[in-house]
């Protein structure tokens, strides 16, 4: 399970409990909980740490539990509708968001951790990859959304998606250390929450059209709408 520690940010973390932190319908609730509960709890100048453990994707052995292949299937598919607000909560939270990945990343675990602002990751051992070819998946409409607005360059979204190519960006401890310092580098600038989190669904308009997410009207544009106006 994860849960949140309060510092100079907020840290969303694991137990370590060794069991890859697959995600079923229970860690999802528990995560968007998590979310929910920073975003509540956010001050200016905070921002949200995800680090000390990370995600090898869905947990395929509960699919697999329901017995038949169709079954499966089914659950594979329910996740994946159970995920997709979870990319939506980091997208609209109104706060620096960082992942400090410290271990594998795979699948809907790197998507995971690129819904955050912000990706380091330990360089000694690790990887962040998209098994789903290897596997014989396909993507939903949202991974490949979050892929095409985080991953600029084409040879390099061919690579992860066509390819299935491994990368790995010191060790685990130095990596949440870097991640805490960025956390209060960017906490230093205090920023609006609510104008962090419009801008940051600006950046992004075709992921947050996927993910169902309405960026707020610019004042100054619904000063020029006739609409705008109230009729007297």
């Amino acid at each position: 399970m994860c849960t949140i520690e309060k510092g100079g940010s907020l840290s969303l973390t694991g137990d370590g409990d060794g069991d890859e932190h697959r995600l079923n319908p229970t860690l999802i609730a528990f995560i968007r909980s998590c979310l929910a509960q920073a975003g509540s709890e956010a001050t200016r100048g905070a921002a949200l740490i995800t680090g000390k453990f990370f995600s090898n994707g869905f947990d395929l052995n509960w699919a697999q539990a329901a017995g038949s292949k169709s079954a499966a299937a089914d659950r594979l598919l329910h996740m994946l509708d159970l995920f997709k607000p979870v990319v939506a909560d980091l997208m609209a939270l109104r706060m620096p968001t960082i992942a400090a990945v410290t271990g594998h990343a795979a699948a809907a675990g790197m998507m995971l951790a690129m819904s955050h602002d912000y990706v380091l990751m330990r360089g000694d051992r690790g990887v962040m990859y998209m098994s789903e070819l290897d596997i014989g998946m396909t993507l939903p409409d949202y991974f490949t959304a979050l892929v095409r607005a985080k991953v600029a360059n084409p040879a390099a979204r061919r690579d992860v998606l066509l390819r299935a190519v491994r990368s790995a960006h010191g060790g685990s401890e130095e990596t949440v250390e870097a991640a805490v310092r960025l956390g209060e580098e960017l906490g230093q600038r205090r920023w609006d929450g609510e104008v962090y989190g419009e801008i940051r669904k600006a950046l992004y308009p075709e992921l947050c059209g996927v993910l169902g997410l309405a960026s707020k009207a610019n004042p100054s544009e619904e000063e020029d709408d006739p609409k705008s106006s109230s009729q007297l």
